[in-house]
């Protein structure tokens, strides 16, 4: 069965809406909120379900405009920079790389661990068997695969044949066994299990050391972290509570990878 966009949201962002994610009765008497309107970030894939689950939370916490904007992957850091949006779910290395260049862009928390699932031939074991392989790559960033190509001492850029063109629809590639690996991003992996496309040799959600860092965060306009900072600490709280019960269910067992 082929795991289309719609079909991974559904499945991810309403496993625990009915019942995990009712928010309390009444909450304990706080300060005033600074504004009542909120609008969140709606790109990849992977933190859509934390977005719209998220929405009867930030009601119960007293917004009442919730505006979500269809932001691409590309444009992400750009929009939170200029406020065109107040919060997004992404990459962590998005934000990092945009911070490092002056954005005005705060990293507010940790969302979820591992996105991404490095597939190889099935003769491959590791990263380093990598080397002058043709690697592709297709919804994710490349930002991610060259650090772990420098963590075991590879050079990105000269020891891959990076397959990364859209017109060639790498993921196609590697499922013919026309390429050696393909980093994947959600619902890709997902994709590549229903068709039984190779094996996962590194999975970020449990292999160490890329399992203990956060993939993607939760970031903010700095302006708007200045100016509403009781509804930022409300905002993130109701991200936070969303998105325990969608992301213990929206990974599928890794067995028979």
């Amino acid at each position: 069965m082929m795991y289309t966009r719609r079909r991974f949201l559904t499945t991810v962002s309403l496993a625990g809406a009915a019942g995990l994610l009712r928010p309390p009765s009444a909450l304990a008497a706080e300060e005033t909120l600074e504004t009542t309107t909120i609008r969140m970030a709606k790109g990849r894939v992977c933190s859509v379900a934390e977005v719209l689950a998220a929405e009867e939370l930030l009601r119960a916490e007293g917004f009442k405009e919730i505006a979500y904007i269809e932001v691409s992957k590309n444009e992400v850091p750009p929009a939170i920079a200029a406020g065109e949006v107040d919060f997004v779910l992404s990459f962590a290395v998005n934000h990092i790389q945009a911070i490092d260049h002056g954005a005005p862009i705060t990293i507010l928390a940790g969302v979820h661990s591992g996105c991404y699932e490095l597939f190889a031939r099935e003769d491959l074991r590791s990263i380093t068997e990598l080397k002058g392989k043709r690697v592709g790559l297709q919804a994710g960033s490349p930002a991610l695969l060259r650090l772990m190509a420098a963590q075991v001492g590879l050079d990105p850029e000269k020891d891959f044949q990076w397959v990364v063109d859209p017109k060639v629809k790498p993921l196609e590639l590697f499922a013919e066994g026309k390429i050696d690996a393909f980093l994947a991003f959600p619902p890709e992996p997902q994709e590549l299990r229903a068709r039984h496309a190779g094996r996962v040799i590194l999975d970020t959600t449990v292999d160490r050391p890329w399992s203990q860092y956060f993939c993607c965060m939760t970031a903010a306009n700095r302006e708007y972290v200045l100016r509403h900072p009781v509804a930022t600490k409300r905002a993130l709280r109701a991200i936070l509570r969303a998105a325990g019960p969608v992301s213990t269910n929206r990974r599928p067992s890794r067995k028979g990878s």
